[in-house]
Parts: C-alpha cells; structure tokens; sequence
C-alpha cells in the first residue's frame, strides 16, 4: 500500500531557528533558565529551550512550539539584547570595561575576567543566559574595540 505524500508531515527544520529573526538557536539547559525566567514563564515553554543570540532580535528564548520570552520579559538583562547588560554574567564585566581597557591600552579588566572564567568560580551554565562561557564573547567585542579604536 503507497501513502499520499500529502498526508505524511515533514519534518520541523525551523524548530532550531528563533520565530522572529530566523537566527539559529543555542540550546540552554534549565539553570539557566532558572537564573533569566519565572517558574511561571518556564512551565509555559517545552522542555527544550533555545536561546536566539541576535542582539537586534528581543526575542531571548524559544521553544519548537514557537512560544517565545522577549528581552522585557526576563528577570534581569540580557546581554547582547541589552547592551548595558554584563557580557560576562558571572563576574560582570561589561562592554564599558572592554572600552575603558582599550582606551586605556591596557588589558586589565579583560584578562582578569578571562582568567576567572576558567576558575571553579565560573557558573556559566546558569549565570550566562545561552549557558556558555562568556570568553568568546569578550574577546570578539575587545577586538572589535580595539580595531574600532586603532582605526579612529
């Protein structure tokens, strides 16, 4: 017996995807969660979770279900929707630190913070909303401001 092609569903491939910018979306484990959302706003989200790191989108999370939790919704900012917001969650560092290293010629903030990092006294995994380490995070932005700055 051949089934009719119109009545088997296709897979979801956008599940993976944030339902507002189409970015591709970063699974975050429930500590995470815990640190960013209510226990209200988790119960109305699936048990897999995906974080949309565009910082022009607001949507922070997501489910496969399309339910998402926008930047105003979160218990605290969240970086980079919210530039203010510490790249580095577990030892607050924030761009304006980055900014200041680098217009101090010095890397004195950054380095500290990236040594921390990989210290026992990291807790990306619920400190961080993605859940991962910050350290590639800060040092994109540094280089940014560095070249920014070197060709100012």
């Amino acid at each position: 017996m051949k089934m009719n092609k119109a009545f088997i569903r296709e897979p979801d491939s956008t599940a993976d995807f944030c339902p507002r910018c189409g970015s591709k979306g970063e699974p975050v484990g429930a500590d995470a969660l815990k640190s960013y959302l209510t226990d209200q706003q988790r119960q109305g989200l699936a048990e897999s979770v995906s974080f949309c790191p565009s910082p022009k989108c607001q949507v922070v999370y997501f489910d496969s279900f399309e339910r998402m939790v926008m930047a105003t919704e979160t218990t605290r900012p969240v970086y980079p929707k919210d530039p203010t917001a510490p790249i580095c969650a577990c030892f607050g560092l924030t761009q304006e630190d980055i900014e200041q290293d680098v217009r101090e010629g010095v890397v004195t903030r950054t380095k500290a913070v990236l040594e921390k990092a990989k210290s026992p006294d990291a807790r990306c995994a619920k400190m961080a909303a993605n859940g991962k380490p910050c350290v590639a995070l800060v040092q994109k932005y540094y280089m940014q401001c560095r070249n920014a700055h070197e060709n100012s």
